[in-house]
C-alpha cells in the first residue's frame, strides 16, 4: 500500500490497517487520520512522533504499560498481538531454552519494579542474546531517563511496523 491509497482510506480502514503501529494503541491512529493528507511515508511518523511527544508523563508511560513483556507470559500463551509475535520470533525470543527465558524474565520484573512500566526495546533490531545485555544496562538509567529512551523505542518499532504496511519514497532510516 502506498501513501496514496494511505491518504484515500476512511477513518475506520486508517484503524483496521494501522490501528496497532503502536502497541495496543489505537488511540493514536486515530488522532493523526485527521492530519491527512501525508505527503510521504516520513510525514505519518512525524505524526504519530508529535502525538506521542505532545502526551503528558502519565500518557506516555500509559503507551509503554500497553507493550508486553518480552518472552514473558503473553509469548507462551499466545496471546500477543500479532505484530509482537512476529517480532519477538525475528528475535529469537520464541526459541529461549530454560536459563534465557528464567534470565529475561529475572531482568523483566526487575525492569517493570524499578520503573512501572515493562522494559520496550525494538526486537527487529535485537536479537536474544542482545535483549539481556541491554535490560542489564537500561537499569542503571534514572526514571526520566529511562521513560524517554523507551519511548524512543516505542516510536522506533511503530516506523518498523509503519514501513511493513506502507511504502514510501522518502523514508529515514532506524
Amino acid at each position: 500500500m502506498d501513501i496514496g491509497a494511505i491518504n484515500a482510506l476512511s477513518y475506520e480502514e486508517f484503524l483496521n490497517v494501522l490501528g496497532n503501529v503502536v502497541e495496543k494503541c489505537p488511540i493514536i491512529t486515530a488522532a493523526v487520520w485527521s492530519e491527512r493528507p501525508f505527503s510521504n511515508l516520513d510525514a505519518l511518523e512525524a505524526a504519530i512522533d508529535n502525538f506521542i511527544d505532545a502526551l503528558p508523563e502519565s500518557g506516555q508511560e500509559g503507551i509503554l504499560r500497553c507493550h508486553p513483556d518480552l518472552a514473558g507470559k503473553e509469548l507462551r500463551s499466545g496471546t500477543l498481538t500479532p505484530e509482537s509475535r512476529r517480532e519477538q520470533g525475528h528475535a529469537g525470543l520464541d526459541r529461549l531454552d530454560a536459563a534465557e527465558a528464567s534470565g529475561i524474565g529475572r531482568l523483566n520484573a526487575e525492569y517493570k519494579a524499578r520503573f512501572g512500566f515493562p522494559f520496550v526495546v525494538c526486537v527487529r533490531t535485537s536479537d536474544k542474546r542482545s535483549v539481556p545485555r541491554q535490560l542489564e544496562e537500561r537499569l542503571r538509567r534514572g526514571r526520566a531517563e529511562e521513560r524517554a529512551r523507551a519511548i524512543a523505542e516505542v516510536k522506533k518499532i511503530c516506523r518498523t511496523r509503519l514501513r511493513s504496511l506502507v511504502r514510501g519514497d522518502q523514508v529515514n532510516k532506524l
